[in-house]
Parts: C-alpha cells; sequence; structure tokens
C-alpha cells in the first residue's frame, strides 16, 4: 500500500500544531494522536474515545534523544532497553519532568515509546515534537488495527485519518515501569518478559495488583467486542459450541489452527479458523473480532490459547475481552 505523500504528512503535523486529532499507523494499532504539549489537545482525545481523564496516554517520539525532556531520572538501563527495543513496541513508564498530567492521568509517571512504522516516524519527525496517542477506538473497545476501523469507530472526531495499511504487529505495545525500586510488567506484548530480563540483566516483577501504577490495558475489561465473548478450554470448545448454538443463539467459535476444520464444516456454529503462530494470531486478533461482531452473532466463542510465554500477550488480550462475560 502506497504511504501518505510527504504534503500529507506536513498537513498532518500541523493539524496536530493547532490543536487537532490525527489517528495514524503503528507497528502495534492505530493511535489517535495529539500534541502531548497541548493540555486542551489532549483533552480532545479522551473526549473523543469517552476514556476516563485518570486514564493515562503514551505519549510517542521520533527517538531517544528527547527522553530527558519528559522525564528524569534516566539509568544506564532505560538507554539499554531504548537501544535494544527502539523503534519498537515497547513502553517505558518512568518519572515524569515536563510530560502535562493532562497526558499521565494526574500520576508523575510518563509512558514513553519510539513506534516502528514509517508513517508515524514520519510525522514524529514533520511535527517535531511528542505525540499523545492512545489506541483510535472507543474506550474498552477493540483496537483498530486498520485505517477503516478508525472510520468506523470514531467517524467525524477525528481531523484527519493516515493511511498505512494493516498493522504489523496486532497488539499493543508491553509496557514496562522503571519508575519503581525494581522493573515491573505492566501490559505483555509482542516484547517477552525474558528477553527485557536478559537486556536488564535482573528480574523484572509482573504482578500488576501491586503497582500503584496505572498505565493503559491494565483494566480487568479491556479491548472487548459489543457482542457476548467468551474462552473456552480446547478439549470443550466443541461441546460448549453446539450447546450455545442449539438453544438458538448465532454462534461463531474461533478455533485456533486448522486441525478440525472438516469436523466442524456441519456443525450448528460457525466456524473461524485462526493461526496457530502466536504473532500471526496476534496480527489477526482485532480484525478478526471486528469481523465477527459485525455479523449479527449472538454468542463470540474462543478457544484459550496455551499458557506459555509465547502466548502472554494474546492470552491478556483475550482475558480482557472475554472478562465480563466470565460465570
Amino acid at each position: 500500500m502506497q504511504e501518505p505523500s510527504s504534503s500529507l504528512i506536513d498537513n498532518a503535523a500541523n493539524v496536530l500544531r493547532n490543536g487537532g486529532l490525527v489517528a495514524f499507523p503503528t507497528e502495534t494499532v492505530y493511535g489517535l494522536g495529539a500534541n502531548a504539549s497541548d493540555p486542551v489537545a489532549v483533552r480532545r482525545i479522551f473526549e473523543a474515545k469517552g476514556r476516563p481523564a485518570d486514564h493515562p496516554l503514551i505519549v510517542h517520539l521520533h527517538s531517544p534523544e528527547t527522553l530527558d525532556f519528559w522525564a528524569q531520572d534516566i539509568t544506564d538501563a532505560v538507554w539499554r532497553l531504548a537501544e535494544q527495543f527502539w523503534p519498537g513496541p515497547l513502553t517505558l513508564i518512568l518519572k515524569r519532568r515536563h510530560a502535562p498530567l493532562t497526558v499521565t492521568g494526574g500520576q508523575e509517571t510518563v509512558g514513553l515509546r519510539v513506534p516502528n512504522h514509517p508513517v508515524a516516524l514520519a510525522l514524529l519527525k514533520a511535527f517535531n515534537g511528542g505525540i499523545a496517542a492512545p489506541s483510535a477506538n472507543r474506550f474498552g473497545k477493540v483496537s483498530p488495527t486498520r485505517a477503516k476501523h478508525v472510520r468506523a469507530e470514531l467517524g467525524d472526531r477525528v481531523d484527519l485519518i493516515l493511511e498505512g495499511g494493516p498493522c504489523r504487529m496486532g497488539v499493543e505495545s508491553t509496557i514496562l515501569s522503571l519508575a519503581g525500586d525494581q522493573p515491573r510488567l505492566l501490559r505483555p506484548g509482542s516484547i517477552s518478559l525474558s528477553a527485557l530480563q536478559e537486556v536488564l540483566g535482573t528480574e523484572i516483577l509482573t504482578s500488576t495488583s501491586a503497582s500503584n501504577i496505572r498505565a493503559p490495558g491494565m483494566l480487568k475489561s479491556h479491548y472487548s467486542p459489543e457482542t457476548r465473548f467468551e474462552l473456552c478450554p480446547k478439549d470443550q470448545l466443541d461441546r460448549r459450541g453446539n450447546e450455545l448454538a442449539s438453544s438458538g443463539l448465532r454462534t461463531a467459535v474461533m478455533f485456533i489452527g486448522s486441525a478440525q476444520k472438516e469436523q466442524s464444516e456441519h456443525k450448528a456454529f460457525t466456524p473461524l479458523f485462526m493461526p496457530d503462530v502466536p504473532a500471526d494470531y496476534a496480527r489477526k486478533l482485532y480484525a478478526a473480532l471486528r469481523l465477527l461482531d459485525n455479523a449479527e452473532f449472538d454468542v463470540l466463542l474462543a478457544e484459550s490459547p496455551p499458557d506459555t510465554e509465547v502466548w502472554q500477550a494474546v492470552n491478556d488480550r483475550l482475558k480482557r475481552a472475554s472478562y465480563k462475560n466470565e460465570g
């Protein structure tokens, strides 16, 4: 897909300078951006999404060179992580310096990252500043991985949408806090816990319940489709799908891999076969949820992935998406 022209990128940068909202692609999901130094513009993000004011945003940077403007107490560990993973899907939580409290949700910490997408980097370079950007969707709902998802979700609440094709990763960034006594993983993503620990050379805490830092994606219910959504173990999936369909509910079942394709063709439910490689599954997850959510089903049922590190980010998103339907 052809990337936006330099004139369109410059136009988007001007929209941001004038207090507007620009949706743009990153390698994870599409973001809804505003000038991170303009509290009035940042408040427009919260209004457009219906996002609580105490739910912090991530500031996107063109390079690590401006870290010390936004944050303080930048240690060698921060620089090692930045060198290894930026640009890329890693957000670092640090003590804030000049980040407005509007961006941080009133906290003394700020989330920062350098995205790895040519359109995002071109916009950040043209704008020459930090862009505060959560995912470009209504708060708590399925994140957008294509520009058309943003249009369908937010419509004219966005001043400009930059096209960038489907997002390469498909789930949000890994969030690591370095603002406390020990590093703490606040949200899993495509950069694994073991990869982070290898760079840091120290143990990373994983219990978010013990953290007093709020970060994006930490709510128990998040990334949720409008349609009722359930998770189910592999060995119970067929039975549960038939049970729901037999009760008169229009049911779609998301299988991992295609091993059950032939057996499922004549069942009462509608099957959807997702990749059995975690990175490929993650890339297609939100688009699949949106597709099924718009297909007039009564229930969406998904196979629970293995409880292993490589599936951690996918498991996290599926569990939060199904939380309100547990039990």
